[in-house]
């Protein structure tokens, strides 16, 4: 019978959880091999992998998605030959597949379409692109003349904005088109306000509204002329704002709600949140420029929409390049909960309708117990000391659920405590930073990085860790570990241990905008609902991330230190992150037949592959195989995993792709990530395949067999 659920009560779970310097066995240096271009000086440490990245990076003129609108700085591009802001949305019927399979491997939405952009007669080819107020959820764009002159035009840009805005300071305005203008319609002032209002048509069909709003009143707001079909003028002199929005085609009342916000502008947004019972709360709260009296209109996601409890939706709604349908919301907060928090989701295997199991039958306590007898002979410290934090971190989680399952599950305490000493000291090398190639904390960015790259001068190598890619998914590996260690062993929580690894929390997953050393939520995106692993790249489909189920573990990593070192804020945050998360994948990542979010030439494919910020590509990094598509969702086989990866789910994927013994055709540790995954929806067979006589050469180098047998034995197939 399932156990009552625990409960968790946490008043603020962003809470600050450190704020001191890095353990001083990790060296220090002020350089990074990316130059901070363009940004400004700012206290707080600035985010790598957040959705403006492109702003700092290489040619600053690749685009930038607030969803549903991108923008890009024209840099002289285009029909327009603009040097101001350019302004895209993209519909459904945009999007570009690939004809020749069905379903579609990759859909994209098209980038450069320059609909309506925001400059100044001043720019051109000597003009310069800064930053500042970089945030996880914000950031302001300049535009000024010259390197040495002042910002121009100041764009503040947060996610799911329902205008663009631009902040003009002195400037001649020059609104511009490479779609082409056929009309401008002056409207006339709003009600009660200073601010005039135009309709511009495209040549594209489209209709986009246009509101400026002098900061001096007797500025001649009404004079904006087409003067031909790329450019629109404004009388020079100007001080204050321009905004643009995207008119949706037959949403009655819709212009009329644009109408009732134009004049204000969220300027940054903050996050709180709370626990209580196994209900998660979270609150984005918008700081307000302009007309602050009048209410923001910003745009949600779907996974927003569905667990919004605040009030404000409208009938608006924009399409958005990869996360379906965005529907616009009036209010300057938006409150969402999630009613089911895992907070029955500990070290053992999982079920929805059990919950945590950790008894099984005898003959699977001896099975278990047989192959970790083995398996503990191997040598932990050559598996996990490698030069990789990916590669170390997932050899050192394969022995910490090994030796979790030989003495929760297979009972066998003299077993596991002596791998769990063998387990510790090969962390020990980690926590001394005595590892091939040791950690340093460098301040250029704020961030704990592999020594690789200064080293080799390799940006790829350890998959871009020293450039924060995939910081989440390497360390996440070392807090599971840890967490593993500390509940088999109390008496291991030394201050050292925890500062090492509430140093790796920091830099993936720090709580609070107040730690002097590390920015906050490096890698989980609160608008998105999923973590970004790109880090410092310039890409011209924005920030993506590979594999689903790694950013799970990074979320359930979190929940289960938090846990364990007696942090209850980091518990009950890691908590609501995977349920968040859960719903994230469910629309995003994971397509049952029924998802609707997703086009439909597309959910076929089941898993996403590759999620970008601009397209979805079904493959991955390092290869086509399908098994590496699919696989790179399911790993590493926790018990998380039957929180996120419903039984509808993994059903559908297992007949689309393995089943009537296709799966017995891959080679390799791929197979036996497929059956543990098929345990999940059939756990008796996964069982009998990981049983007496099994293979070891269809393990994966972080995976066990112990493990897969506690896990398919605890999941129904032998208890």
């Amino acid at each position: 019978m399932p156990q009552a659920r625990p409960t968790i009560e946490a008043a603020n779970i962003f809470a600050p959880m450190a704020t001191g310097a890095p353990p001083s066995q990790v060296s220090q240096r002020p350089d990074h091999p990316v130059a901070r271009q363009g940004i400004q000086s700012q206290q707080a440490k600035i985010p790598t992998n957040k959705f403006y990245a492109n702003f700092f990076l290489g040619t600053q003129s690749q685009p930038s998605w607030t969803h549903p609108y991108s923008l890009q700085w024209a840099r002289g591009n285009g029909v327009a030959q603009s040097w101001g802001m350019s302004i895209s949305h993209i519909e459904r019927g945009q999007l570009a597949f690939d004809n020749d399979n069905n379903p579609s491997r990759y859909f994209f939405a098209p980038i450069g379409i320059q609909s309506m952009i925001l400059s100044a007669q001043e720019l051109g080819n000597t003009s310069v692109l800064t930053t500042d107020s970089l945030t996880a959820f914000s950031v302001n764009v300049n535009l000024q003349a010259s390197a040495s002159g002042s910002p121009l035009i100041t764009f503040p840009l947060v996610q799911g904005m329902g205008f663009i805005t631009g902040r003009y300071n002195n400037a001649s305005p020059l609104i511009q088109s490479s779609v082409s203008v056929l009309s401008l319609l002056y409207s006339g002032k709003l009600t009660g306000s200073n601010i005039f209002k135009y309709k511009a048509s495209l040549g594209d069909q489209t209709t986009w509204l246009m509101y400026v709003n002098p900061d001096n009143s007797s500025y001649p707001g009404n004079t904006f002329t087409l003067a031909n079909g790329n450019n629109i003028n404004g009388t020079s002199g100007f001080t204050g704002t321009i905004q643009i929005a995207k008119l949706p085609s037959s949403t009655p009342g819709g212009e009329a709600t644009f109408d009732a916000s134009a004049g204000v502008y969220a300027t940054s947004s903050r996050i709180s949140g709370s626990a209580s019972g196994t209900t998660g709360t979270y609150t984005m709260s918008f700081s307000k420029g302009g007309i602050t009296s009048r209410s923001l209109l910003m745009f949600a996601l779907p996974h927003h929409i569905q667990s919004l409890t605040s009030g404000g939706v409208t009938n608006i709604k924009l399409q958005t390049t990869t996360k379906g349908i965005a529907t616009a919301i009036v209010g300057d907060s938006w409150t969402l909960a999630e009613p089911d928090l895992p907070t029955d989701i500990g070290f053992a295997p999982w079920t929805v309708d059990q919950g945590s199991v950790s008894t099984v039958s005898t003959q699977a306590q001896q099975l278990i117990n047989q192959a970790a007898a083995s398996e503990l002979t191997q040598d932990i410290a050559a598996q996990s000391n490698l030069d990789s934090m990916y590669f170390s971190g997932k050899g050192l989680a394969k022995f910490a659920s090994l030796i979790y399952a030989v003495s929760d599950l297979g009972k066998n305490k003299t077993l596991a405590y002596t791998g769990l000493q063998r387990l510790q000291a090969a962390f020990s090398t980690f926590v001394n930073n005595t590892q091939i190639y040791p950690l340093l904390y460098e301040s250029a960015w704020g961030g704990v990085v592999s020594s690789g790259t200064y080293r080799t001068g390799d940006a790829n190598l350890d998959f871009g860790n020293t450039y924060y890619n995939d910081h989440h998914f390497h360390y996440a590996y070392f807090v599971y570990s840890a967490a593993v260690i500390g509940y088999l062993d109390p008496n291991w929580l030394t201050t050292q241990n925890r500062d090492w690894v509430n140093m790796l929390v920091r830099d993936f997953g720090n709580p609070s905008d107040s730690d002097p050393y590390f920015p906050f939520s490096r890698s989980y995106d609160w608008f998105h609902g999923h973590s970004w692993a790109k880090g410092l790249y310039e890409s011209g489909d924005g920030k993506d991330q590979e594999s689903s189920s790694e950013d799970s573990l990074a979320c359930y990593a979190l929940k289960m230190w938090g846990t364990v070192s007696g942090d209850v804020a980091m518990e009950a945050r890691g908590a609501l992150m995977m349920a968040v998360q859960k719903r994230a994948v469910q629309n995003y990542y994971l397509y049952t037949s029924d998802n609707t979010v997703e086009p439909a030439r597309f959910i076929g494919n089941k898993a996403a592959g590759i999620l970008f910020e601009n397209k979805i590509d079904h493959a991955t990094y390092f290869g086509l195989n399908i098994e590496y598509i699919q696989g790179i969702h399911m790993i590493p086989l926790f018990p998380f995993s039957p929180y996120v990866r419903s039984q509808t789910f993994v059903r559908e994927e297992w007949d689309t792709y393995f089943s009537n013994g296709r799966v017995d055709s891959i080679v390799g540790g791929w197979r036996g990530i497929l059956y543990a995954n098929l345990a999940l929806i059939d756990p008796a067979t996964a069982w009998d395949w990981f049983g007496a006589g099994f293979d070891n050469q269809y393990l994966d180098g972080g995976a066990s067999l112990t493990w897969y047998r506690a896990w398919s034995a605890a999941l129904g197939g032998s208890r």
